[in-house]
């Protein structure tokens, strides 16, 4: 009786040290892609400083490159997302922080377009949201997955009504596209939060687990960088 005792008191305490292992790795690889995140912002902040107050991006605005700062982002994420798994960690970390750059740059005309105390207060709200909505992500023990398919649609359905508002050029159609906007990627913080963090797995290599926070990252800086557009749509003040 004394060893089944002892026997299962080895086996709690095996169990419990795995926990603390897999807690403290957790811990770690979340903070992997939450320091990320806060660099590509800060990178983009940087670079959209640089073009607005150097001259560049008005520049460019005036020739036809002014598409692919555009559009080069866009390529550049689309391709990172596909072809993540083939990238060694260090290629995929300098692909984001270019993309970062890139995004920022074509981001200069909100630094144009708006005042500076308008992007500000926008910036600290999104903050704000953002951290309260991956907080709920990272703790709630509500499965979100349901969500996915349902922000996905909603997401799709949103590119399509903003395609068609260029046309139509509605006030109305923008005023919802826009507020739409921020609840779509208000449930995608939450969601993607509980998802980056279902998908650690303390068995990685250290490579495999390095791709990973890279794409939480983008993942998330993803969400905020659009949850701010949309809510700058509110919030902001033409100059």
């Amino acid at each position: 009786m004394a060893d089944n005792g002892m026997n299962e008191r080895i086996v709690q305490n095996s169990a419990t040290a795995q926990a603390g292992e897999f807690d403290a790795g957790l811990r770690i690889y979340m903070s992997k892609v939450y320091n990320y995140m806060g660099l590509g912002l800060l990178a983009t902040a940087l670079a959209a400083y640089i073009g607005a107050s150097s001259g560049i991006y008005a520049s460019i605005a005036q020739t036809p490159f002014i598409y692919v700062l555009i559009f080069a982002p866009l390529g550049m994420v689309l391709f990172l997302s596909a072809r993540l798994h083939k990238l060694s960690s260090a290629t995929a970390k300098n692909m984001f922080w270019l993309y970062a750059g890139l995004t920022g740059l074509s981001l200069s005309y909100v630094l144009l377009a708006y005042t500076g105390v308008s992007v500000v207060r926008t910036f600290l709200v999104t903050a704000a949201s953002f951290g309260a909505l991956s907080l709920y992500g990272y703790t709630t023990k509500r499965d979100l997955s349901g969500m996915g398919s349902f922000l996905f649609m909603g997401l799709i359905g949103l590119i399509l009504a903003s395609v068609v508002n260029i046309f139509l050029q509605s006030s109305a159609l923008h005023f919802a596209v826009s507020a739409i906007g921020v609840l779509i990627f208000a449930g995608l913080t939450a969601y993607d939060t509980q998802d980056i963090k279902r998908i650690y797995y303390a068995g990685d290599s250290r490579e495999v687990a390095e791709k990973k926070a890279i794409m939480g990252a983008l993942r998330l800086y993803l969400d905020f960088i659009n949850m701010f557009l949309f809510l700058l749509q509110f919030m902001g003040n033409r100059d």
